[in-house]
C-alpha cells in the first residue's frame, strides 16, 4: 500500500481539527474526500503529502512516516497539487512543467535528453503541446490546472494528491481536468486522493469516497455505500439520494 493513514489526529494551534482518521489507498483508484466546508479535507491531504506532522497516529508512504521522508524522495513518490497557486510567474508552460523534474535532477543540474522526453510526454498527456511556449499568466483556469497536473506528471510519482482540482472552473474545464485524472489512473496505474466539493463530480469519477464532517470520518466505501440518504441528511442537512442518470452513471438528487 503506497499511501495510508492510521488513527491520524491533526492539530492547529493546539486544537484537534482531524481525529482518528483512517485510510488505505489502493492502486489504480481514485479516492475522494467529501464533506461540508470546515471538514479539513485539505489538512488531511497535507498530512498525506508529508507537509504536516501528526499530533497522533500516522500518515505513511510505503510504510514510512510521510513527514519524515527526505523531501526529494517524497516528491518522487507523491505528486501534490494545491487548490490555489499563483500563475503570475514570468514562465512559459514548458518551463513550469520542467520544474517537475527537480526531484530527479536537483535544481542546478542540466536537463538530460531523458528529462526533456519526460517533459514532452507530460505536455502531450495534458494536451498542452500547442501551448508550451505561452506564458502561464495568459492561460485560462482550466489550462493552468492542466499545467499543474503536467508538472506533477513530469515528477513521475506513484500517487497524486489533488486539493479541489475543479475549484473556480466552469463545467467544461471541470470535466476536462477530471477526465485527465481518470485517464492517468486507468492507463498509468496511479493512485489518486482528491478533495471535492461537488458530489456529482465525486460520484462520477471516484471509486471510493470518504465522508467527513468537522474533521471526523463519518463513512468510507463506494459512493453507493457512503452517500446514503441518512448520511447526506446528517452531514449536509439536506434530503438527497443517489440515482442512476440516463447514461447509467451515479448522480445526486436533492429534494
Amino acid at each position: 500500500m503506497l499511501l495510508s493513514a492510521h488513527s491520524l489526529t491533526l492539530s492547529y494551534n493546539g486544537h484537534h481539527v482531524v481525529q482518528d482518521f483512517n485510510l488505505s489507498i489502493p492502486e489504480r483508484a481514485i479516492v475522494g474526500l467529501v464533506g461540508p466546508n470546515g471538514s479539513d479535507k485539505t489538512t488531511i491531504l497535507r498530512a498525506l503529502a508529508g507537509l504536516i506532522e501528526p499530533r497522533a497516529g500516522m500518515a505513511l508512504i510505503q510504510g514510512k512516516p510521510a513527514s519524515r521522508l527526505e523531501k526529494r524522495l517524497r516528491a518522487c513518490k507523491i505528486g501534490w497539487v494545491p487548490q490555489q497557486e499563483s500563475a503570475a510567474w514570468p514562465l512559459t508552460v514548458a518551463e513550469v512543467v520542467r520544474l517537475g523534474r527537480a526531484p530527479h535532477r536537483g535544481w542546478l543540474m542540466p536537463f538530460t535528453a531523458e528529462d526533456m522526453k519526460i517533459v514532452e510526454c507530460a505536455l502531450a498527456r495534458a494536451d498542452l503541446l500547442d501551448l508550451k511556449d505561452r506564458p502561464v499568466n495568459k492561460l485560462s483556469g482550466g489550462e493552468f490546472q492542466r499545467v499543474l497536473i503536467a508538472r506533477v506528471l513530469a515528477q513521475e510519482p506513484e500517487a497524486l494528491l489533488l486539493d479541489e482540482p475543479t475549484a473556480s472552473l466552469d463545467i467544461h474545464h471541470q470535466i476536462q481536468v477530471l477526465d485527465l485524472v481518470r485517464g492517468l489512473v486507468d492507463e498509468k496505474g496511479l493512485s489518486v486522493v482528491m478533495a471535492l466539493h461537488d458530489l456529482n463530480l465525486a460520484v462520477r469519477y471516484c471509486d471510493q469516497l470518504v465522508l467527513l464532517n468537522r474533521g471526523k470520518q463519518v463513512s468510507a466505501g463506494t459512493p453507493e455505500e457512503v452517500l446514503t440518504p441518512q448520511n447526506l441528511r446528517a452531514v449536509f442537512g439536506v434530503n438527497a439520494r443517489l440515482y442512476r442518470d440516463p447514461w447509467g452513471a451515479w448522480a445526486v438528487s436533492v429534494q
